[in-house]
Order: structure tokens, then C-alpha cells, then sequence
């Protein structure tokens, strides 16, 4: 028997991408997709079950694997409200990791984002500093928590701060090397292959910056 995965978010640029990997590895036979949709692909591996999110303590009982991969995001665009926001960006990863200390799942792999900080003033770093914490203390074996820099890639809805600012990384990608590379972008794929290598392999627990993401991504 292969492993079993469980995936939060794949209907998303980077978990849409991590299932294709998945798919395609053979040590997984079972790939569960907790989603609010529907990821529109039929494959033998897939256990799709819809539902959602916002109550995924309800889906206890299901939520059983080797290790699960929490690809889920929103933006300031999408979820003007802060208090939404809170509930996706900080709410379901947390109860992702508590369901995963409660049904001894010992892999827990999350994306935040690089600048994550408890105490900064900025909401968005705030609250990803604050679900790093939170995910930290439920002491799950294997935790690694990814720090994306900007990541490229086209999305299925445009939002255009992001699409400048892929477009000012294109140029200053160049100028941006040693204690700098960390701040160049990052495409999806190198997020998804870098988090099954975390997942496979015997890399310390911890936090994983852009750049490091990308030297894990490409011993694959």
C-alpha cells in the first residue's frame, strides 16, 4: 500500500499544481481533497470531498493520512473583510494542524508567506505570523511551514497589484543574489515539488524561505 495524502486548497495556482505532482508519484495511492469546489478532475487516486472549510472540525472523522499538504490563501481583493480573512488565512490551517495532532498525522506541510511576522503592522504579515505560531505549538512531528517570496504564475482571476508586481520582479530578478536571493519569485510548481521533497525526505522541521525552497525544490 501507497500513502495517503490529504490536500487543503487544491483548487488553487499552487495546490491545483501540488495535485498533478501527486498524481503522478507513486509512492501515493490515495490523494483526499478537502475543497468548498470541485477540482473537475476524475482520477482513480482522488477522494474528493466537498465541504466547508470554514467548519473542517466537522470533518474529523475523514480526515486521516500520512501527511497533509494546507495550500490555502486568500487576498485583501477577494476578502476585504478582516474578520473573513482571519477565518481562511489563519482559521483553517490552524484547525488543519489540530485535526492533524489529534489523528496522529505526524507531516504537516503549510504555505505562508516570506515577511511573516507576529508583530508586524502590516494585517497580512500579521496574520500569517500569527497562524505560523499557532500551527508551531500543536508540536506536530514533521511541521514545515513554506515562506514563498511573490509567486508567478497566471491565476484564473485577475488581480492586478499582483500582475504589476510580477511584472516589476521580472526586472529586478537579476539584481537579486546572496542574502538577496530570497526575494526573487517563485513559480508554483517549485512551491509544489519543493513541499513533496519536505515530505519525503528528513529535512529539519521548521520554516523554509524562498530561496531555500527552491535548492529543496530541485533535488527532486
Amino acid at each position: 500500500m501507497g500513502k495517503t495524502a490529504i490536500i487543503l486548497g487544491a483548487t488553487g495556482l499552487t495546490g491545483g499544481l501540488l495535485l498533478e505532482q501527486l498524481l503522478m508519484d507513486n509512492r501515493y495511492t490515495k490523494i483526499k481533497l478537502f475543497s468548498r469546489s470541485s477540482c473537475n478532475i476524475k482520477h482513480e487516486k482522488i477522494e474528493e470531498h466537498l465541504v466547508d472549510l470554514l467548519d473542517l472540525s466537522s470533518q474529523k472523522s475523514k480526515f486521516f493520512a500520512d501527511e497533509v499538504f494546507c495550500c490555502i490563501g486568500t487576498t485583501k481583493a477577494k476578502t476585504p473583510n478582516q474578520e473573513q480573512y482571519l477565518q481562511i488565512d489563519y482559521g483553517i490551517p490552524v484547525m488543519a494542524a489540530k485535526l492533524c495532532k489529534e489523528n496522529n498525522i505526524n507531516t504537516f506541510l503549510v504555505i505562508s508567506a516570506l515577511g511573516a511576522d507576529k508583530h508586524s503592522k502590516v494585517f497580512y504579515n500579521r496574520t500569517k505570523g500569527r497562524m505560523e505560531e499557532a500551527v508551531f505549538m500543536e508540536k506536530i512531528p514533521n511541521t514545515y511551514v513554506l515562506q514563498p517570496s511573490l509567486i508567478a504564475g497566471e491565476r484564473n482571476e485577475k488581480r492586478l497589484g499582483e500582475y504589476l508586481a510580477k511584472l516589476l520582479m521580472k526586472l529586478v530578478n537579476p539584481f537579486l543574489f546572496g542574502s538577496l536571493s530570497k526575494y526573487k519569485s517563485i513559480h508554483p510548481i517549485t512551491i509544489a515539488k519543493g513541499m513533496i521533497v519536505l515530505a519525503n525526505g528528513s529535512h529539519t522541521s521548521g520554516r523554509i524561505v524562498s530561496d531555500e525552497i527552491k535548492k529543496i525544490a530541485n533535488n527532486k
